[in-house]
């Protein structure tokens, strides 16, 4: 069995051929506005560049980005981990489901796919991820995963003419083994 594979989804590297599916995303202003701020249009080749860029990539300092499959092979998203510190044995994550493939299971599948490795391979001991407070899926989805809401910034997001406050969220190893929703 790959560990990548779950029963929805497969984790797999960046592939150059991926740049047409990364152009059509950054289309999508919404799905921006979600996970940052509405971002100028770029051209296709700056697009196909990024990709070629990424498809390079191995794990470094801890942190990859994957690009989500759907089991016959359609990529649906991307998660990505960052702000990975071994010495605390923390680490950050960001998901991005495509609208269209949006609540289908594919974002928890992913999650727990990457908290297993983290968690089970990795040797780390927390994850936390930031959750815009307009983004009520996102907060369904991590507290049925398991985390826990840590804190509260408010107003720190600006988008479509109003501010947001800035969740964060936490799961701790330990948590995560005691969960029913562990692979």
């Amino acid at each position: 069995m790959n560990f990548w594979q779950g029963q929805k989804v497969r984790l797999r590297g960046i592939e150059p051929s991926d740049a047409e599916t990364f152009f059509r995303w950054n289309l999508d202003s919404e799905m921006s506005r979600r996970l940052e701020f509405v971002w100028p249009p770029v051209s296709e080749e700056r697009v196909r560049d990024f990709v070629r860029q990424q498809s390079l990539k191995t794990l470094e300092q801890d942190s990859f980005t994957w690009v989500i499959e759907a089991a016959k092979g359609q990529a649906v998203g991307t998660i990505a981990t960052h702000h990975c510190e071994p010495q605390h044995g923390t680490f950050m994550y960001g998901v991005h489901i495509a609208r269209e493939h949006a609540r289908k299971g594919y974002a928890a599948e992913a999650i727990r796919v990457v908290l297993k490795y983290y968690f089970e391979e990795r040797r780390y001991q927390k994850a936390t991820v930031s959750v815009h407070s307009y983004n009520t899926a996102s907060i369904a989805l991590h507290e049925k995963l398991g985390f826990r809401r840590e804190g509260v910034l408010r107003r720190m997001i600006y988008t479509n003419g109003e501010y947001f406050d800035q969740l964060w969220y936490g799961l701790t190893k330990e948590e995560w083994a005691e969960s029913p929703l562990k692979l």
